[in-house]
């Protein structure tokens, strides 16, 4: 995490780079805006000759048309000059926006999954957004007019002690207040700032975590607590964002009162001055004037500088995600496979959460396994053992803490991680899936295939994955599923999620229980295509039910950290007791019965003893059952 301390200059200086290849345009603005402001100083100049000279009995009308003329010109510019700033800026701030953006997405493409584990995605969205949003307007607007802002009230200071240093005195007399209060205003604030911003990241967490899970507290009748829970999360937001408008109206206060009374006492000894013949009456009407034009400035610097520290702690937050490395990197010296025959290998493999307490075993304490080149694996174990994290292991979503995993006899590190994942492809358990079309989510990983158009190869796994029912959706395989797929049934999206894996036609396919969520006879379609797809496929499969197991070539058992056996089905099951305490304990029955989407099975598909292919070993009848059988 980036330092909360850090200075303003400090912070803002971390956006240099971003800003050299639009510098000039911004510098060309800063000028714009700067011009017109020394425009409107020079407009009491004008009226402080109207009034010594044009005004004074018996002279013509011609200067005072003159003078006139002049302020008009004089305007014109002022407003001329406003735009081209604008003209000049905007399209520069919005392009680094969209820059910074783009480098903040990609590096989050490249931070590990550790860290996303750690991090809520609505504090990961405001960031992306929110911040980004403030900090281009902060550049296009914010940090010019501070600049220019500081000059003019400069420029505008040093005109009124040219014109009567008694009355600039007045003036300066108030400034200094101001700025000792600046100080404390700028660490208070600054403060809530942070504070706020990190507290309307976790509400925008809570909201889509909300809205992700609201089948869940609509299903339990939580919306209550829920909205209870949220409520009290934006009173604390509510409450931040109010101890800012009270700190900055505060300020407003002071930098407004304070050369308000300066006005009013300028104004006495003014008056004063002029009665004793110490100042004409142009030069009082121009320094008041002045001291006009500069008050606008004044009490903008509120406001400005509010706006100014918010930018800072955006930028804190900004890099705070872009200072984290990632812990899967591409190697220094990268080893390119070639052709890969799926050979797969955990030699020693230890693997340990970062935030594990010392003295706790290694969840993954020894691993020694070998597939085969085409060969299925099965792995199983009891809850928590760590079969997922294993998984995750080969295509270097984790790294091991010890030891080394091979494929085709290279240590998988030493492997690029493009090349890496286009050999090895993934289906998880908990399916994710795009707010795109089924076309795009199936066809996400998949590479281009000798032979093969992108068509063919969507519905040979679409086939294989038994999920022909996208072609009854609404538009086909062209249908929008909605966000994260919550539109489809868990067994609809379950299925897109294997074709997707399908689809990349990997080396080595991971299949994280990727047949939970079928019923018992659309599993069985299902493995039969499986086996006759990933012939030649390196495959490991994490099994939560025993037709699953029944499926594989050899099983691996998963028991305190360590694989303690491996061998087939009937052998295990004959003679390993773990084993079958394990296999007992696998669902028997599907999670989300919902093939019927595609086949008219029976409805009296229910629990049931172990199927015979598992309680024996022998092959399984599932194939051979008819229809309005139990499974």
């Amino acid at each position: 995490m980036a330092n909360h301390d850090t200075t303003l200059f400090s912070s803002l200086a971390r956006i240099g780079p971003q800003l050299r290849p639009i510098m000039w345009r911004l510098i060309f603005g800063l000028l714009s805006a700067l011009a017109a402001s020394v425009v409107a100083l020079a407009i009491p100049q004008v009226y402080r000759v109207l009034v010594n000279n044009a005004l004074q009995p018996g002279n013509g009308t011609g200067a005072l048309w003159l003078g006139t003329a002049v302020v008009l010109v004089l305007g014109i510019m002022e407003a001329w000059l406003l735009v081209l700033r604008r003209q000049l800026v905007i399209v520069p701030a919005t392009t680094v926006e969209t820059r910074m953006r783009t480098s903040f997405y990609r590096h989050l493409q490249n931070l590990s999954v550790e860290f996303h584990d750690r991090w809520g995605s609505g504090q990961l969205l405001s960031r992306a957004m929110s911040d980004l949003n403030f900090m281009r307007r902060w550049m296009a607007f914010g940090a010019i007019m501070l600049v220019v802002t500081a000059l003019t009230v400069a420029i505008g200071v040093a005109l009124m002690f040219s014109m009567s240093w008694e009355l600039g005195l007045i003036f300066l007399a108030a400034a200094v207040p101001i700025v000792i209060f600046g100080f404390t205003f700028r660490r208070s604030y600054g403060q809530a700032s942070r504070r706020s911003q990190d507290q309307a990241g976790d509400l925008a967490t809570v909201v889509e975590e909300s809205v992700h899970g609201i089948r869940v507290l609509k299903a339990f009748g939580r919306g209550r607590e829920a909205l209870d829970s949220f409520a009290g999360q934006a009173q604390e937001l509510q409450a931040t964002e109010i101890h800012k408008a009270k700190s900055l109206a505060t300020f407003s206060l002071v930098v407004t009162l304070l050369p308000e009374l300066a006005l009013a006492a300028g104004l006495v000894v003014g008056i004063l001055l002029v009665h004793a013949g110490r100042l004409d009456v142009g030069t009082l009407v121009a320094f008041f004037a002045t001291a006009a034009v500069v008050a606008g400035p004044v009490e903008s610097m509120g406001p400005l500088l509010s706006m100014t520290l918010t930018a800072k702690t955006a930028l804190d937050r900004h890099f705070e995600v872009m200072d984290a490395e990632s812990t899967i990197t591409d190697p220094e010296e990268p080893v390119h496979l070639g052709a890969v025959r799926g050979t797969l290998e955990f030699r020693d493999v230890h693997f340990r959460f970062p935030d594990t307490p010392e003295g706790t075993a290694d969840l993954l304490n020894g691993i020694d396994l070998e597939l085969r080149a085409g060969e299925t694996m099965a792995l199983v174990g009891v809850t928590g053992s760590g079969k997922s994290t294993l998984l995750n292991l080969v295509p270097r979503l984790f790294d091991p803490t010890g030891g080394a995993l091979l494929l085709d006899g290279v240590d998988i590190r030493r492997i690029p991680l493009a090349e890496l994942r286009t050999h090895v492809s993934v289906a998880f358990e908990d399916t994710t899936l795009f707010s795109n079309s089924v076309r795009e989510n199936v066809l996400l990983g998949a590479a281009d295939h000798p032979g093969l158009s992108a068509d063919e190869v969507l519905e040979q796994a679409l086939d294989v994955a038994q999920a022909g029912f996208a072609h009854t959706l609404p538009q086909g395989v062209d249908t929008l599923i909605g966000e994260e797929g919550l539109s489809l049934s868990g067994g609809q999206r379950q299925r897109i999620a294997l074709a997707r894996a399908i689809a990349a036609k990997p080396a080595v396919l991971v299949l994280d229980d990727p047949l939970s969520a079928l019923d018992v006879n659309t599993e069985e379609r299902v493995s039969r295509r499986l086996r006759q797809v990933l012939e030649g496929t390196t495959t490991l499969i994490v099994a939560h039910r025993p037709s699953t197991v029944a499926m594989a070539d050899r099983v691996a058992l998963l028991q305190d950290g360590r694989i303690t056996a491996v061998g087939t089905h009937a052998v295990l099951l004959a003679g390993n007791d773990h084993y079958r305490y394990v296999l007992a304990s696998l669902d028997t029955e599907p999670k989300d019965l919902d093939s019927g989407l595609d086949d008219e099975l029976p409805d009296d598909l229910g629990t049931g003893p172990l199927p015979v292919a598992v309680r024996t070993g022998a092959p399984n009848p599932a194939a051979t059952t008819s229809k309005g059988t139990k499974a």
